[in-house]
């Protein structure tokens, strides 16, 4: 095999085991076994070696010296950091995206979204990758235009991490919810409203994910949940923190 076909096999790997994680295929804190992952797509043990070493430098997956892998545990604390910094970070690169504001980038906002309405009204379950995909380029295309491929990046990896709480959380979720109404309300403040009054919609959006998966650790439904310390003074920490003067 040539080094380009161990490169592209490695990088296979990484991006399914990647996706596993990300949308619960491993429980949090599950030991991550090379030999069984080796086994389940027919690959060699230093490709899946490879990849697990990326995905630690992301942060996807836990390094043990003498111990190997694990996936990483759900905690509300380490929740509740998420949720702010995504917020505080997502926010105010939304606000320079819209001081950079062009046709072009209105309108390839109003196209995710419309390929994300399309896709919300498919009841079917074959649809929910398809939803994951056009949910996550809606919010790319948010912050398309804020001239920093570093922010989008950064924002990307707060975006996986947040992902992986939404998995779990959504095996648990009971109470329905209009995210399609919310990401259209959001929508609309981008194309007409203030750079402040849209990082607080986007706010507002991602604190009612931060509320919903906060109730699951607080009646034991997620694995590692700790006494919650309000919700009313952390939403007030988020909105503060991306609020423009």
């Amino acid at each position: 095999m040539s080094q380009t076909d161990k490169t592209t096999r490695a990088t296979t790997i990484y991006q399914k085991v990647r996706a596993d994680i990300i949308h619960g295929a491993y429980a949090p804190g599950a030991k991550l076994r090379i030999d069984g992952i080796a086994a389940k797509y027919d690959v060699g043990s230093n490709a899946v070696r490879e990849a697990l070493s990326r995905l630690s430098s992301e942060r996807l997956v836990e390094r043990h010296e003498q111990r190997g892998y694990t996936v990483p545990p759900v905690a509300l604390d380490d929740w509740r950091v998420l949720a702010r910094t995504r917020c505080f970070l997502e926010g105010h690169v939304l606000a320079e995206s819209m001081r950079r504001r062009d046709d072009l980038w209105e309108e390839a906002i109003v196209v995710a979204f419309h390929r994300l309405s399309r896709v919300s009204r498919a009841a079917r379950e074959t649809a929910r990758e398809e939803w994951e995909d056009a949910h996550r380029n809606f919010h790319r295309a948010l912050i398309a235009n804020c001239g920093s491929p570093w922010l989008i990046d950064f924002c990307d990896i707060l975006a996986d991490h947040a992902a992986r709480y939404i998995s779990f959380s959504n095996a648990f979720r009971k109470a329905p919810r209009d995210g399609l109404a919310e990401h259209e309300a959001l929508m609309k403040t981008v194309l007409n409203g203030t750079p402040g009054e849209a990082s607080d919609c986007l706010t507002r959006h991602y604190t009612h994910t931060l509320e919903v998966i906060e109730d699951l650790f607080e009646r034991d439904e997620l694995a590692g949940g700790g006494p919650s310390a309000g919700l009313a003074e952390l939403t007030g920490s988020i909105a503060g923190l991306v609020r423009k003067d």
